[in-house]
């Protein structure tokens, strides 16, 4: 399509996710949102797990592969994101990281993983309005067709973990959205394809790119065409795909 050789154009991937992630890193920051949403969604690297080699079984960038994202849900802005595993670690990072970016108390709200509780605790301390939101799925009928299909959710139950969550603003719906977003931009997290990364630092870049494009570049239809950065005060232009590509050291006009 480009006349282009692929290993280039991933080259420039790599490259550009790293001027991106670099700009972002600086300038989101001293944000003044008051209600962030986290979330993670899964992928997966070189093959599905169950297909991984014996030699490589356990080494992080061959199977499952998380993406952390926490979400402004009046900015609709991402100030914070992590590829990695689905653990305490990594969980406390992207906790750790959007906290050093915020400059007031903030209200969170998480799915029920249990590795968020300590998570928000250590980055936060008491200083945070904190609430996880546990959904109920029923049991999944028998069937071919429940293979591709998520499991019925029949209700959700709130509960508060630090501070005083206001309950009306309990929700992980915009996070949850951000993940559709993830899936329809991005084709390496499609579902059911071989478009999967095939190396977890292109999968690192390629969701670097995308939240850099999707907080600068991408105008939000809830903001009345606004860009996020643009809604939460951190740049007043919208930034285009050129003024993206214009950030590598060797782009020229």
């Amino acid at each position: 399509m480009t006349g282009v050789a692929k290993n280039t154009i991933v080259k420039l991937l790599v490259e550009l996710a790293g001027v991106c992630q670099s700009y972002a890193d600086e300038h989101l920051r001293n944000l003044s949102c008051k209600r962030l949403q986290i979330d993670e969604i899964w992928a997966f690297c070189y093959s599905k797990a169950k297909n991984v080699p014996t030699e490589k079984k356990g080494v992080f960038g061959y199977g499952d592969v998380w993406t952390f994202v926490a979400i402004d849900a009046d900015t609709k802005l991402v100030p914070s994101w992590l590829v990695g595993s689905r653990d305490v670690g990594c969980a406390t990072e992207v906790a750790q990281d959007l906290a050093n970016r915020l400059t007031n108390r903030i209200q969170v709200t998480t799915d029920g993983l249990k590795a968020y509780v300590s998570a928000v605790e250590e980055a936060f301390g008491g200083d945070v309005d904190f609430a996880q939101l546990h959904k109920i799925y029923a049991a999944a009928p028998n069937g071919p067709e429940t293979r591709y299909s998520p499991a019925e959710c029949t209700g959700c139950e709130k509960r508060t973990v630090t501070g005083n969550p206001d309950p009306k603003h309990v929700s992980t719906s915009y996070v949850e959205r951000q993940n559709l977003t993830m899936r329809m931009s991005i084709r390496r997290f499609t579902r059911l394809t071989n478009a999967f990364s095939k190396k977890v630092e292109n999968h690192t870049a390629q969701v670097a790119v995308h939240f850099f494009h999707y907080n600068f570049c991408r105008p939000h239809m809830t903001l009345k065409g606004k860009t996020p950065v643009q809604a939460a005060g951190v740049d007043a232009q919208r930034w285009s795909i050129e003024d993206m590509v214009r950030l590598l050291p060797d782009a020229k006009d």
